[in-house]
């Protein structure tokens, strides 16, 4: 699973680096929708968000991305990732509606716990959007079956202790933990945060269901702009690379 920021570096850029993630090698795409204060990443996704905001970035925007997307695309499942503040501002009626029409399979909110489904985790539910919880090292076996309650899809397991793209994951912490959290669903398991190179990823394919890579994506486009900060040719290219070989990397 592939996560890159709707609209960085911008608009454009952003569309053909989606529409060629599926042919590189991604199962499913995760859309991150730019936020000013996205708690749970680092400075790579920070950075990323910032670019696509600059730029003229919003909600309409990231939906109109996934509906041109969907109209070349209609099999690849997109996930949203992303933050409550924006989708409330829009209004969450109007969000689910949108997003359905637009494409969407699923959610990842990361900043609403379970005692908040009724916001937004129960709506999109019965709007036939999954809703993605994430897991974490500190989700123990008490707290495992309310955080599972109202998953669908699957689940994202944190692999590490604080932001996306700062540490490496530990693979046998991540194994234990893979193994254990099963227990308490029958959910597909992707394990993300930390994970950059296609060893990482073919090590975490050996213990759990999926792999999530974002940061080192979006570092890729941030070094593949111009000096002025602008897209060039190598931006969708330097993307798409990476995500063949990590790719090649789960599969083998």
């Amino acid at each position: 699973m592939t996560f890159v920021t709707a609209g960085d570096p911008d608009h454009a850029t952003s569309l053909k680096i989606v529409l060629g993630l599926p042919k590189a090698g991604a199962d499913i795409i995760e859309l991150g929708m730019p936020f000013t204060d996205p708690m749970a990443d680092g400075a790579a996704i920070q950075a990323g968000g910032l670019r696509a905001l600059k730029n003229g970035a919003s909600m309409k925007k990231t939906l109109a991305l996934l509906k041109a997307f969907r109209a070349k695309d209609k099999a690849t499942p997109v996930v949203l990732m992303g933050y409550y503040n924006p989708i409330y501002v829009y209004g969450v009626p109007k969000f689910l509606a949108d997003a359905k029409a637009a494409g969407v399979d699923g959610l990842i909110i990361v900043d609403l716990p379970p005692e908040e489904d009724d916001e937004l985790c129960l709506p999109a539910m019965a709007a036939g959007i999954n809703f993605i919880r994430l897991a974490t090292p500190t989700t123990d076996d008490a707290r495992a079956p309310a955080v599972f309650k109202n998953t669908s899809g699957f689940v994202y397991y944190v692999s590490v202790l604080g932001i996306t793209g700062t540490k490496a994951p530990d693979l046998k912490s991540v194994a234990a933990n893979v193994r254990r959290l099963k227990k308490h669903t029958s959910l597909p398991i992707c394990v993300g945060f930390g994970v950059k190179t296609p060893q990482q990823a073919r090590a975490i394919a050996k213990v759990a269901d999926g792999v999530v890579v974002g940061s080192a994506l979006v570092s890729a486009v941030e070094k593949s702009l111009n000096k002025n900060g602008k897209a060039t040719a190598q931006t969708p290219k330097a993307v798409h690379k990476m995500v063949a070989a990590l790719a090649k990397g789960v599969r083998n």
